[in-house]
């Protein structure tokens, strides 16, 4: 795997996902590739040219970001083609992101390049960015800020909740010891967060 695919890879993810208003932008991807390759070189694990290449292609399939799941994976396969990568590079990749994504629950990944490119992604989405991110993301779907009883009805989530749903049980689902260190600082921001954000809101001067 050369410099020239890797350079091809970043223009097809900037070209798709640049104007994401949502927190899946290319500076995520961005993000999510240094963390990825800071784990493996701590680490000294994995084969580090398909970890790079899986992190920046993590989230072209993502369903929230495409008309659907499928759609999103065409248009992967299809980079995939034009790109002239081994079979058996693109099927490493491919079990990559299709095991990565939080909605596939706590499956055991059998590859350590899945498991730095998923505590990569996993990082990116706590402390102060990830606080960040969900309220971009929730903001696009229409989401409250927060609403003490919301948990209630159906379909409906506020972005707070969100915190508790996925966002605080992310450092107790890291595989590497590089990531659980890093994620220590940013599991403690997010907490101290909803401390600050429950006093503003219920106006405690």
């Amino acid at each position: 795997m050369n410099i020239e695919l890797i350079e091809e890879a970043e223009i097809f993810v900037k070209n798709r996902l640049g104007n994401d208003i949502t927190g899946h932008d290319w500076f995520h991807i961005d993000r999510v590739r240094k963390l990825a390759l800071h784990i493996a070189k701590v680490e000294q694990r994995g084969h580090v040219p398909t970890i790079e290449l899986a992190a920046l292609l993590h989230d072209i399939p993502d369903r929230k970001l495409n008309s659907s799941e499928a759609d999103g994976w065409r248009l992967l396969n299809e980079w995939f083609f034009h790109s002239k990568i081994e079979k058996q590079t693109i099927d490493e990749i491919t079990f990559i992101i299709d095991s990565i994504s939080y909605s596939k629950g706590q499956s055991r990944l059998s590859s350590i390049e899945a498991k730095i490119v998923q505590d990569a992604d996993r990082l990116d989405a706590i402390g102060a960015i990830g606080i960040a991110r969900t309220f971009a993301y929730g903001g696009s779907a229409g989401n409250p800020i927060y609403h003490p009883d919301l948990n209630t009805i159906e379909g409906k989530q506020s972005t707070i909740q969100h915190f508790y749903d996925k966002l605080l049980r992310i450092a107790d689902q890291l595989h590497t010891k590089t990531a659980k260190d890093l994620a220590k600082k940013r599991h403690l921001y997010m907490q101290e967060f909803l401390q600050q954000f429950y006093i503003e809101w219920d106006v405690q001067i």
